[in-house]
């Protein structure tokens, strides 16, 4: 077993990894650009470097056994001249390879035989009808879905575009930015599923859950979702066919749309732990972190189980630009039956920041809805 991991990001993903690392008696090492960041209070050392610091992580690789990632901002090109000396990824660069630019992360589910929406590479500075690479693939007909290919989360570099003016306004803020043009899917819920691979091969699924977003950022997630098994089962199998055929080691999140008439689509996969899997944290007998730490470190994955009938998880999202701590509010929330509230110790409050989030465990999925309100109705209240 691998003692030491170290971890590239000291986000709230790798700060949430402590109490696992704690558990399995591993040792975190974090590469983060600022001492401010969640996970430096929990690391055994941290290196302050930029994310993408291919210098940095070697610093990092010496002092640990195995690397992993918290986000996929990483430059593989630099990263690989570390993994052809012998330092250790987990997942590998070779996996993670197909997955950053979300043109081609699209171009590989497809070739896959796995379900995605209509989609093309959009060339910058260009209009609806100059698609490149792939002319046939979309028809430039309104609303659009425009994502940048590199670096998006929480909904930045996402754009739902309504009209042709629309676009040609949005088009020259984004400068030379690789495009990636997608059909507007008028779904009716969207599913999301944590998956994990060992060393070993095998795979687990948690139980599928149902995102809400608004703005494209996740506020709420119930687990389970209320999906029929066949439904559930698709999922799966998609999780196990791509995991397999990338030959992952560690956990990935899986983002899909289910639309009225019982497709299932995938959206996007994120190469780490993911805001959908939250809930594992209280609401599982193994959570998505523990269980990526079990993976990186070799030892067999545990028990994906849920500990109670159902959950809900709530971000708790910034609403105005501070230095807060909302104390008060995480102790009304607190108060709430069987609330789990986790603070991520963030300096700054900005709109959408994720600042921490709330799992309620529940007896039935169908009490989550109105247990989230009660939780907003506290957290955004002026």
């Amino acid at each position: 077993m691998m003692k030491r991991v170290g971890v590239i990001g000291g986000g709230q993903l790798a700060w949430m990894m402590a109490g696992a690392a704690t558990k399995l008696g591993i040792e975190l090492v974090v590469q983060t650009p600022s001492r401010d960041d969640p996970a430096v209070s929990i690391a055994a050392d941290t290196i302050v470097a930029a994310i993408d610091d291919a210098t940095a992580t070697a610093q990092l690789a010496a002092q640990c056994d195995v690397i992993t990632f918290e986000n996929e901002f990483v430059n593989l090109e630099a990263l690989s001249l570390l993994e052809n000396q012998g330092i250790c990824f987990r997942p590998s660069l070779e996996s993670l390879k197909p997955l950053l630019d979300k043109y081609h992360q699209r171009r590989y589910l497809q070739d896959l035989g796995l379900p995605v929406p209509p989609f093309a590479a959009l060339a910058p500075h260009s209009n609806p009808t100059a698609i490149a690479e792939q002319p046939d693939s979309i028809q430039p007909t309104f609303p659009i879905v425009l994502k940048t290919r590199r670096h998006g989360y929480d909904g930045q570099g996402t754009f739902i575009i309504q009209t042709a003016s629309e676009l040609d306004s949005l088009l020259p803020t984004l400068g030379n930015q690789a495009l990636l043009q997608e059909a507007f899917v008028p779904f009716e819920r969207e599913l999301a599923a944590i998956a994990a691979r060992s060393v070993t091969g095998e795979v687990i699924v948690y139980p599928i859950v149902e995102t809400q977003q608004e703005n494209q950022v996740c506020r709420r997630v119930f687990a389970p979702a209320m999906v029929s098994p066949a439904i559930a089962t698709v999922v799966k199998e998609i999780a196990n066919t791509l995991l397999t055929s990338l030959q992952v080691v560690g956990v990935f999140g899986i983002e899909l749309f289910l639309t009225a008439d019982g497709t299932v689509l995938v959206n996007e996969i994120a190469p780490r732990t993911h805001n959908s899997g939250h809930f594992t944290l209280d609401a599982c007998e193994t959570s998505q972190f523990e269980q990526q730490l079990r993976a990186v470190a070799g030892l067999p994955l545990g028990d994906p189980t849920m500990r109670s009938p159902a959950a809900v998880m709530v971000n708790l999202l910034g609403y105005e630009h501070s230095q807060h701590d909302y104390q008060e509010k995480r102790q009304r929330i607190a108060a709430i039956p069987n609330a789990h509230v986790h603070w991520y110790n963030k300096v700054e409050a900005r709109p959408g920041r994720k600042l921490g989030h709330v799992t309620v465990l529940l007896e039935a999925t169908e009490q989550g809805a109105a247990v989230a309100a009660a939780i907003e109705s506290i957290w955004y209240s002026r």
